[in-house]
């Protein structure tokens, strides 16, 4: 018996329902026993690790390196770090007993790894011969989240994480920056999701860092999510963990730090950026199954149609292809199940297609169908997907822009119901950044970089004298 079509809420009567609905009915992940934490299954951990291999790629070709630490963090070594303790001690998870043994000193389950790696890089760095160390680890870290949401905030969840040491403050801080454009080049180029590179305000920013660069998306239903950060760390930590190096004039510097990640949350951004009341809509760069080819046909055509759906499915070398050719489902079924999973190109290939020499190519992302000679149906695969990757980050950006708003008054935010971008000046004060936030429930997103920048600063939204800066603030997740 044919199972039942997975039926999705729309986005326009609860988007948060919707959201959950595509992420557990197109089988990205489930519910783990464990209040907080998910399973992510096999479809949403291959899109893990497309999204891992892209960014591996650009971590490796600018000289990076990758290495593990270990999960557990001593409660000394964590708290010689006083602002960064401050900033997680509310997260942090701690063991305090291994095997039926109390332990002498609480062991604390890495919400970052700033400490560990610190404390590793002291004994490794000695010289400036040494420097610079540019590492990256591809783990997992907890966080104690009180409340939370598939991919974009759980207790536990996957992330890559780069630290780095550097022989002078421009290094780092070139260093932190170059960082932030490879995560641009992956999200706004594979992900299809525009966002906003600028540097968090210092009510923003990492616990523990100078400046923190980060990178901000619009979704679907108006609120903003962090995409990654990078951090330029100064010499904080270095102080704390006694990271220093023989320079070259015979003194003894302290190194300049940077730290950067981004994590399973760019699943979420997916889904909520191009995700439609059908389900998934996926950039062929990160989906899983790119073309699905769909026979269709009964009785004595049934044969020979799956015979000509094989050989195109062969045809397509250097894609990710499915031939679904399962008896038990209609087409129709089938069109429904790998829509929900966004796969963003179907090829149809029935009895009279067969007589014609030609397939059906169907998009994911508008619904058009185009018929190809068979004979052609990998050149126009490959410019149709193409087409697909550029559409979608066209969509989104058109949306980002439709949704994006120039203010001058803190009551404008709510006036225009609290959803998009908001750009406005602010003077730079923390109690008109943090009267925003009381006011409205919007943060101060990013300063946006100067290339990101549409029209002078003007005066500040809550206290109207002159700006210092143009910000960008919205509601996030």
């Amino acid at each position: 018996m044919e199972r039942a079509l997975k039926e999705i809420t729309p986005k326009s009567q609860d988007y948060s329902q919707w959201y959950v609905d595509v992420a557990t009915k197109a089988e990205l992940m489930d519910y783990a026993p464990v209040k907080g934490f998910m399973v992510i299954r096999p479809y949403g951990y291959r899109i893990w690790e497309l999204i891992q291999g892209f960014l591996d790629a650009r971590f490796r070709a600018t000289g990076h390196q990758n290495a593990y630490f270990p999960l557990l963090i001593p409660e000394s070594l964590l708290m010689r770090e006083a602002e960064h303790v401050a900033g997680f001690s509310p997260e942090v998870a701690w063991v305090t007993q291994g095997g039926s043994e109390a332990l002498a000193e609480r062991l604390a389950i890495r919400p970052t790894s700033e400490t560990i790696i610190g404390a590793m890089y002291s004994r490794w760095i000695q010289s400036y011969r040494d420097l610079p160390v540019l590492i990256n680890q591809w783990c997992n870290v907890v966080r104690w989240e009180k409340a939370t949401r598939p991919f974009l905030r759980t207790t536990e969840f996957l992330w890559q994480e780069g630290h780095t040491v550097h022989r002078t403050e421009a290094e780092a801080r070139e260093e932190a920056r170059r960082m932030l454009g490879v995560y641009r080049e992956t999200v706004e180029g594979e992900l299809a999701v525009p966002v906003i590179p600028g540097v968090k305000s210092p009510g923003q920013r990492f616990a523990g860092a100078v400046d923190t660069y980060t990178l901000e998306a619009l979704m679907g239903d108006g609120r903003a999510l962090q995409a990654a950060t990078s951090h330029f760390l100064g010499q904080n930590f270095a102080r704390a963990y006694e990271i220093r190096f023989l320079d070259e004039d015979g003194q003894l510097k302290y190194g300049w730090t940077t730290s950067w990640g981004a994590s399973t949350r760019l699943i979420g951004a997916l889904i909520m950026v191009h995700g439609d009341d059908k389900g998934l809509r996926l950039p062929p760069a990160v989906a899983p199954v790119q073309v699905v080819v769909v026979p269709i046909g009964t009785g004595a055509d049934r044969e020979r149609v799956v015979a000509e759906a094989r050989r195109v499915g062969e045809a397509l070398t250097g894609f990710r292809v499915t031939v679904d050719d399962r008896p038990e489902y209609t087409p129709g079924w089938k069109y429904n199940d790998w829509e929900m999973r966004g796969v963003p190109l179907r090829i149809e290939i029935g009895p009279r297609d067969l007589a014609r020499g030609q397939v059906v190519l169907a998009r994911r992302d508008t619904g058009e169908k185009t018929v190809v000679p068979a004979g052609d149906v990998v050149r126009a695969v490959g410019e149709t997907l193409a087409a697909v990757q550029r559409g979608l980050y066209e969509q989104a950006l058109a949306f980002r822009q439709a949704m994006s708003r120039t203010i001058a008054d803190v009551e404008d935010i709510t006036r225009e119901g609290g959803r998009g971008f908001f750009w406005a000046g602010w003077c730079g004060e923390s109690a008109c950044e943090d009267a925003v936030q009381e006011r409205t429930g919007a943060t101060l997103r990013c300063l946006p970089d100067e290339a990101e920048e549409v029209e002078p600063p003007g005066s500040c939204l809550v206290c109207h004298r002159p700006a210092r800066h143009r910000a960008v603030f919205a509601r996030a997740y």
